[in-house]
């Protein structure tokens, strides 16, 4: 049973960060994780570990990476009870459209004045007319977007200053369908 998910920030998006998902898995590997598997193309690893420390394997797989390849990225790894807390505090529960909700997930606790600069966003894309909202729990970031990410009032406040100077810390977003199909990955 597999113990962790690692989420590379930024991997195969855009043409940027090229990593072939099947040289991932050579690298996870021959760090001595076990259980192995990648989901799409987007950097997302599943993975045992007698290791426990989250950050302890988010550096390990931020350095093989680097060394390993020319992708300079970060790593959140998350343990199984923990991305299970995330699925399981979904504040939006009656959004059935997976792609209109997504979790940013952070390496470190968000901090309080962080978590009252993304209420601030959300104050000002409702006075722009946006229905999106956000809600952080822990270390991560919900957003729920009913009319698309690409779209978002709100995503859109959240990527400027002073927001995203607020929210730098390492993270990584991903729709909710990746973060349940993740969850089953661990539990397979």
């Amino acid at each position: 049973m597999r113990t962790h998910v690692g989420l590379m920030r930024g991997i195969n998006v855009g043409g940027h960060n090229r990593l072939a998902m099947s040289d991932l898995r050579e690298i996870v590997a021959g760090l001595g994780f076990s259980d192995v598997v990648t989901y799409i193309q987007s950097g997302n690893v599943v993975f045992s570990s007698v290791e426990t420390d989250g950050t302890t394997l988010s550096t390990k797989l931020e350095q093989a990476i680097a060394d390993r390849s020319s992708v300079r990225t970060g790593v959140v790894v998350l343990s199984r009870p923990r991305l299970r807390s995330v699925v399981a505090d979904n504040p939006y529960p009656g959004e059935t459209n997976p792609k209109f909700l997504h979790v940013v997930f952070h390496r470190d606790q968000i901090s309080p004045a962080t978590a009252e600069t993304v209420t601030a966003a959300v104050r000002r894309a409702r006075d722009r007319g946006s229905h999106d909202e956000a809600t952080v729990i822990g270390r991560s970031l919900y957003l729920r977007t009913p009319d698309g990410l690409g779209r978002s009032v709100l995503a859109a406040e959240l990527s400027r200053p002073p927001a995203a100077t607020a929210i730098e810390a390492v993270n990584t977003m991903r729709n909710w369908a990746t973060a349940t199909r993740l969850m089953a990955l661990l539990d397979d």
